[in-house]
């Protein structure tokens, strides 16, 4: 594709540890840009492609991981020969992996390959292998904002990384994101519209501004789901302030109980509760 790309591999069985240290290999030999089960990563940032972990299969996540699919592997292609860099570094579970990929995508002839023995010791696969197997998580080479909309459903969590310098001395990523994909570790789940009115009622109760819920509607998609609210309020607040105010603990709570990332919600101001004193007047 590019003929003055360098291509490195880096190679180890799934769960061994090589997403984690994918940041500190690349710094090690230079290299800005990763392919990692599915996407490119440049720096601290996802520049093109979709997650084979989001996939709803172990099957199907290999499929995505090789860029088996056409479509996809032609926007991959197409992004890598945008943004034609000097060397990038392809993560697989072994040489015939990295070997398929590197093909499926034209890159040509594979320079280096680093395996996760040279960079870990044996306690260290371990630990990782059991965080993989036991606990279900995966972890991605990227700030857990950075991945936070992609990934809505999700259970995420960060992993702060503290070590300020990587091999050859130079500094690597400071966090990277701790996911469990649902297909094995919990299971396909769904969250009924009732939860999200419930958790919006019940922050309605600790409102001094909002007297009552009056409708809710969710619509909810790949990002995350879209809410409206109506709602009544009290009769002497600041209502812009106060909505304002309402809604973000709206979208932190709900995100917080169900790991979905709230796409947008939008509070409307319906009916306002008049004072007793004000109602005998009318």
């Amino acid at each position: 594709m590019t003929n003055n790309m360098k291509v490195y591999a880096f190679v180890g069985p799934s769960g061994t540890g090589k997403s984690y240290r994918a940041q500190m290999v690349a710094s090690k030999y230079n290299i800005q840009y990763i392919i990692d089960d599915g996407i490119l990563v440049k720096d601290n940032e996802i520049v093109a492609g979709d997650s084979a972990k989001k996939a709803p299969t172990k099957i199907e996540t290999i499929k995505r991981a090789l860029f088996v699919d056409e479509t996809q592997r032609k926007k991959m292609m197409k992004a890598i020969k945008r943004y034609r860099p000097k060397s990038i570094l392809i993560l697989g579970t072994s040489d015939s992996m990295v070997k398929e990929i590197a093909s499926n995508l034209e890159l040509g002839e594979i320079k280096e390959t680093i395996y996760i023995t040279d960079v870990a010791t044996e306690q260290e696969i371990d630990s990782a292998k059991r965080m993989r197997t036991v606990e279900g998580k995966h972890v991605i080479p990227v700030p857990t904002f950075e991945i936070k909309k992609d990934f809505s459903g999700f259970l995420l969590d960060p992993l702060q990384i503290f070590k300020t310098n990587g091999l050859g001395n130079k500094p690597y990523i400071s966090e990277k994101s701790i996911i469990r994909p649902t297909f094995n570790y919990i299971g396909n789940f769904t969250i009924s519209d009732t939860v999200f009115r419930q958790i919006i009622e019940y922050l309605s109760l600790k409102s001094t501004a909002i007297s009552e819920i009056l409708r809710v509607r969710v619509n909810n998609s790949e990002e995350g789901p879209t809410i409206y609210v109506e709602a009544e309020v009290n009769y002497g607040i600041n209502i812009l302030s106060e909505l304002e105010r309402f809604k973000e603990k709206c979208v932190k709570e709900i995100e917080r109980l169900t790991a979905m990332n709230v796409k947008n919600i939008r509070i409307i101001a319906k009916k306002i509760k008049l004072p007793k004193i004000l109602d005998l007047n009318l």
